[in-house]
């Protein structure tokens, strides 16, 4: 089964924040991540509004796991933490 990594975004830095789409981009391409949606136009109909939202498709949930426990997806995480409000999860697809 294949994964999504979703993640709603409330940016507070910009330039720290720039420094972690950078590294973070890397990490997820080198585990196989594809992004499919990164920061386009979208519609709140509940919940938080956050204005960033970002999608990106794994070959599985361990292989989106994995990414996020990497040593250069934890380095862009340094930059991320105290320049943003997010929340991020991962989920199976049914494909």
């Amino acid at each position: 089964m294949g994964a999504l990594w979703i993640a709603h975004v409330t940016v507070t830095d910009e330039e720290a924040y720039m420094k972690y789409v950078a590294i973070a981009t890397v990490a997820v391409t080198e585990h196989g991540g594809e992004f499919i949606a990164r920061g386009g136009r979208f519609i709140q109909f509940e919940g938080k509004e956050r204005p960033r939202n970002v999608v990106a498709r794994f070959a599985s949930v361990e292989d989106a796991e994995a990414c996020y426990h990497s040593a250069r997806y934890q380095e862009a995480l340094s930059f991320s933490k105290g320049a943003s409000e997010r929340e991020l999860m991962v989920i199976e697809t049914t494909e």
